[in-house]
């Protein structure tokens, strides 16, 4: 696959990556990563439409609202472990069964411990709203499925995503068609927020057998409270930033449904999901190099910065790319697709998919702030962030609604990537790399 997809390339690409084993190993992950997001791209886009047609901004608002309410405490679940533990792994392969292990059982808890948090908060919160409750326990049980997302962990430090992507398209196109189904058989609100669970819960299974498929075993993994306390230690700012970072990716959907009303948060929630829609290419392009960036640490720091400096612009590049030409189709986009009702989420989209390009940017400043274990710094930023989307939030929404809230979220991506380099000293020079990738993102 990988030889086929270098193949593919074009002729001054191929010769910039000949003789460059580990770089065409990046680039062959990293198309699985993209295959596999291409095809929930398309039949998600087609199927997420019908759905949005079907339920109509009312109710797809409330089922909104419970997601963005569960979204809110899923960062305990986590408990920040994605990037250190693909990062210890690569900097200690001995260890992988006891990291994997540790690992596993940390998730188990966190998964277990936030679904119960989090039930029992809007029981007391919302004790007779009935509907709600089902919507938000069926979506919070997601957090413990989760716990498999280790396996994942294992293949990414390997930079071997096709397994993983064999198993969640399986689990995907099964539930698109479940959703069809659902549709064709007037379904309810909850029996959505059912399938969007069964989703995790076979993707789970697919990791299992991936894993025993490929040679490995699960026998040979092993707690360590060790490991448990140098996992935490180094984790729990991505922790917290996960947590406070979902408050200022989610609060926004919050407050629109508390203080405008679920129609509004209905049309909010498009715009959100077709800006979203594209971010599977950042989020693959990272998975795929962290590795390379974090073993170049180790290397020098010129390689280290320049690998750096070319995912920055490659980002920005692709932003731009993006953000340009929906800026002049967002009103025929919603039109053609979700129809007249929605009409009015058009301009909200022009807002948020400019934050694509802050949330590109922070994605891959990631891979620096990980490699250089700046966890606290980036907890920082985010909770800074986080803070400026609730004051903008409560003074917008009321006025603009769902058009203030991408406002709102425009200017906080934008703090919390590029706008917090430039108030503390040790980020002066990510700042200016960050300028540079946004004022000439050359790649190659």
């Amino acid at each position: 696959m990988n030889q086929i997809l270098v193949r593919s390339l074009p002729t001054f690409v191929r010769i910039k990556i000949e003789g460059r084993p580990n770089l065409q190993k990046i680039i062959g992950n990293t198309g699985w990563l993209f295959a596999d997001k291409i095809l929930r791209m398309g039949v998600g886009l087609f199927v997420g439409v019908w759905v949005a047609r079907y339920l109509g901004p009312e109710q797809l608002g409330l089922l909104s609202y419970a997601a963005a309410f569960v979204a809110l405490f899923s960062g305990f679940a986590t408990f920040g472990l994605s990037d250190i533990v693909i990062r210890d792994i690569v900097h200690e392969p001995s260890l992988n069964n006891e990291i994997l292990g540790t690992t596993f059982i940390l998730k188990l808890v966190g998964g277990i411990s936030t679904f119960f948090l989090t039930g029992g908060i809007l029981f007391l919160w919302r004790p007779h709203d009935n509907l709600m409750q089902w919507l938000v326990i069926i979506i919070a049980f997601g957090m413990v499925a989760q716990t498999f997302d280790t396996i994942d962990f294992w293949f990414q430090s390997q930079i071997q995503s096709k397994p993983i992507v064999y198993a969640r398209n399986i689990a995907f196109i099964l539930v698109s068609l479940a959703k069809v189904a659902l549709i064709l058989n007037h379904a309810s609100l909850v029996a959505f927020a059912g399938i969007g669970l069964a989703e995790l819960v076979l993707s789970a299974i697919g990791f299992v057998v991936a894993y025993r498929l490929n040679g490995y075993s699960f026998k040979t993994w092993r707690w360590s409270t060790i490991k448990a306390k140098s996992l935490l230690h180094d984790s729990w700012p991505f922790m917290l930033a996960g947590m406070v970072g979902m408050v200022y990716r989610r609060i926004d959907q919050f407050m629109l449904g508390g203080m405008v009303g679920n129609t509004e948060l209905g049309l909010y929630a498009v715009a959100v999901l077709l800006s979203e829609i594209w971010y599977f290419i950042p989020m693959a392009v990272y998975s795929s190099v962290l590795p390379s960036i974090v073993e170049s640490k180790g290397i020098n720091e010129e390689l280290f910065y320049a690998r750096v400096q070319k995912l920055y612009n490659f980002m920005a590049l692709f932003a731009y790319a993006i953000a340009i030409p929906t800026t002049f189709l967002a009103a025929p986009i919603i039109n053609t697709l979700y129809g007249e009702a929605y009409s009015r989420s058009a301009p909200m989209l022009v807002l948020l998919i400019w934050s694509g390009l802050f949330v590109n940017l922070g994605i891959a400043r990631s891979t620096f702030i990980t490699t250089m274990n700046w966890t606290k710094i980036h907890l920082i930023g985010v909770a800074l962030a986080s803070l400026i989307n609730i004051i903008l939030n409560y003074f917008l929404i009321p006025k603009y609604g769902g058009t203030g809230a991408a406002c709102a979220s425009l200017i906080a991506y934008w703090f919390a990537t590029h706008g917090i380099c430039f108030f503390y000293p040790p980020l002066f020079k990510t700042g200016r790399m960050l300028t540079k990738a946004m004022i000439y993102p050359k790649v190659w």
